[in-house]
Formats: C-alpha cells, structure tokens, sequence
C-alpha cells in the first residue's frame, strides 16, 4: 500500500509500544552492553553515502542507549571500514563474529558488501538486516531481511515506476540513452530498465557500460551528446553521476531529462549541474513522511548532527531512512521477542510486519523481500522532492522538465 495514511498509523503504535526514537525515563540497565557489529565503506569510492549511513546508526544507538539500550543493556556499536571492498568486508566479518565476538550483526552499504556479509552470517547461522541490497535473487540465505524496500523484482517494478512518473509529464520522453556502471546492482537494474523502457515502446538511442571506479566520463558524455536523447538513464553509484555531469559541462551539454539511480545525494543535489536530476526514494524531508512523529524526531536529530559534520546536504533522504529502517527492524525484533537468539529475531521477522518511517515492511514473499516502496524524487530549488506517486509527492511538487 502506497498510501501514507496507514503508514502514519502504524507508526504511531511502533512510538508507543516499541518506544522507537521516544521519550521516557531508562530502565536500569544489566553490566553488560549488547554488542552489534558491522562495517561500512568509511574510505574509497563508496564513502560519500556510506558516512550518511555512519551518521544514521549513531543517531539510533544513541537514542537506544537514551531509553535504556535493548532490554534494558546498553548497545555497543562496532564499525569498521571495509574501504568500499566486498573482500575486505567479508574478511571484517569474520573478525566481527569469531575475534570480537559481537552479539548481533548489522549489513554493511552497498550490494557486493552486503553479499559478502551475508555468506558470514549464513556460515554461523546470525541473522543480517541490512539496508542496500539491490539484487533479491542473489539473497538466499533465510535469516537476512532488507530495510531497503524494492521488492523481490525491483528489476522490473522500479523502473516501472520510473516509467510511470515519466509518461505523466507533459512531454513523455521518446528517446532514451542509458549508461551504467558494472557495479553489480546497478547493472542489474540498468538492464532491467532497458526492458521496461522497450515494452514502453522508448526508442534507445545509446547504451554504455563502464567498469566501477572508472573516473573519466568525458567520451561517455560525448557520445551522450551526439545520441541527443529525450531522456538520460544514469545506473550509477557514489559520485559517478557527479562526475558524468561535470564531464557534460565540460562539452557544453545539459540533458533534457537525467535519473540516477544511486547517486551520493548530498554531492548531487550541491552541484548546479544536478538540477532536476531524478532518482529513486523511500523517503524524504516532507510531508507526508514527516507526518509521522518518529520521522519528525529522526530529521531534527539528524539535521543538527549533518550540519555539524560538514554534509553537503544535511537533510533525511533515502540513504539515510533506509539505514534508519534497519535499526528499527533490528529494535522491532529484540523488543517483540525479548530475545538476542537469532533464529528466535528471525522467525518473529518473517512472521511479522514491522512499521517504519518508509512504510510497513513485511518478509514473507521471494528470498525475504516485501513489497515493493519505491517511489520517484527529483531535485528542486536545492532540495530533493518526492514527485511520483502524487499521494506521496510533496506539496505541490510535480515533474520538472
């Protein structure tokens, strides 16, 4: 259900009876902190989401620790930089599990990280909740579970969505080019847009790949120029959208219509280039997401904390609420089940839908995954927007050309 109402709902029974991001005096709390672990991508070409994501999990176990921590033991957050490599992540995992002995895990950013995470935790039966995978079928293992709500097809149903938002303007695009890196999950949702887009009979003009941490864009720009599309599809991650947009600048040449798909939102939404750029969401800072109190608290917080780490764009978006989910799943599972066991969080997972600040998210359909939430925004005068679906659109915000 893409309507908000129910999600307001909901949320309003998580504050009470989870006491996600509420106030209210601490239990008394036991010696011994739970420990969870995790990495993320603090160095490298990854860094620029993956510090939102940082950011993001301090927020929330401060404020555990503020309400007593799970079950009344303070939460020790264990996070080490697996600089943007999934080999590196794996080899940190296994640290976290037989070295450190963490007592919980929490997935890394980024699909080839999460991937080698989720072979650990498969190894010694923990359960992984994790907030950026972006390939459902590649996800086997039955004790992980997304915050990161695309649906067990996002292949098809996100750029369905896109598509949708796009043949709602005023001009619908008849023309498409579509350039992507190899990065796993992004090329598997590039190739799925080019799918989508035939079936919507949009004639593909270019198609280009790019090996992940190429940094010359300036012949892809080029050959974008000549193909003179209606329509850019950009499958990137991290600043490679930035830096394709600069390298545009540099031949003169602005695309009529340009989507990122996971685009560093800060860097994109600072640069001049990035004006009008769209990408995907499931969540952002504006009603009716903000609606819901949890929200509202998590973007005060968050806002204070970006601006005094130096963020190029300290509001709450889809990077920093998915990261946000996963601690709420994590603390929705603990609290029900009165339980650190992870076959005892991760049955209650399956078996349960879990309110959150994107959605109600539940696990019982392909590989774990639920519904499909994602949603189109777009950025305007500075900020990103949600424009698509109308009922969650920001006020007044429609599709700018």
């Amino acid at each position: 259900m893409r309507s908000l109402k129910r999600v307001a709902a909901w949320a309003a029974i998580a504050a009470g009876s989870l006491g996600l991001m509420a106030a209210g005096p601490a239990p008394a709390q036991s010696s011994d902190p739970i420990r969870i672990g995790s990495t993320l991508a603090l160095t490298g070409p990854l860094s620029a989401t993956a510090l939102v994501h940082k950011l993001v999990g301090d927020i929330y176990v401060d404020d555990l620790n503020s309400r007593g921590g799970l079950l009344g033991r303070k939460v020790e957050w264990l996070v080490k930089d697996d600089q943007s490599k999934p080999d590196v992540a794996r080899t940190l995992y296994e640290q976290l599990v037989t070295s450190d002995k963490v007592d919980l895990l929490m997935g890394p950013y980024a699909t080839g990280a999460i991937l080698s995470a989720m072979g650990v935790a498969q190894r010694y039966n923990k359960m992984l909740i994790h907030h950026t995978f972006g390939i459902p079928s590649l996800a086997k293992y039955d004790k992980h579970f997304p915050a990161w709500s695309v649906g067990p097809k996002p292949e098809e149903t996100v750029p369905t969505t896109l598509f949708d938002a796009l043949a709602a303007s005023p001009k619908p695009p008849k023309t498409m080019a579509l350039v992507t890196s190899k990065f796993p999950s992004v090329h598997f949702m590039s190739l799925g847009a080019r799918e989508v887009a035939k079936k919507r009979g949009i004639q593909e003009v270019l198609f280009l790949e790019w090996e992940f941490g190429n940094r010359d864009f300036g012949p892809i720009a080029a050959r974008i120029k000549d193909a003179n599309p209606d329509f850019v599809f950009v499958g990137n991650i991290g600043l490679e959208g930035n830096m394709l947009l600069e390298a545009m600048k540099k031949i003169d040449y602005v695309p009529p219509l340009h989507f990122h798909l996971y685009p560093a939102p800060g860097p994109m939404v600072a640069a001049p280039e990035g004006k009008n750029a769209l990408s995907v969401t499931i969540f952002e800072e504006h009603p009716p997401y903000t609606d819901n109190p949890v929200a509202a608290k998590f973007v005060t917080e968050f806002n204070k904390r970006a601006k005094a780490a130096g963020f190029p764009y300290t509001k709450v978006e889809v990077q920093a609420a998915a990261s946000f989910t996963a601690w709420q799943l994590l603390e929705a599972a603990v609290t029900a089940t009165k339980s650190f066991d992870d076959a005892k969080l991760a049955d209650w997972l399956k078996k349960n839908q879990v309110p959150t600040i994107q959605g109600v998210l539940r696990f019982d359909r392909g590989n774990n995954y639920g519904d499909d939430l994602m949603r189109i925004k777009q950025v305007q005068d500075g900020n990103w927007v949600t424009i698509w679906p109308k009922e969650v659109a920001a006020p007044g915000a429609t599709l700018k050309m």
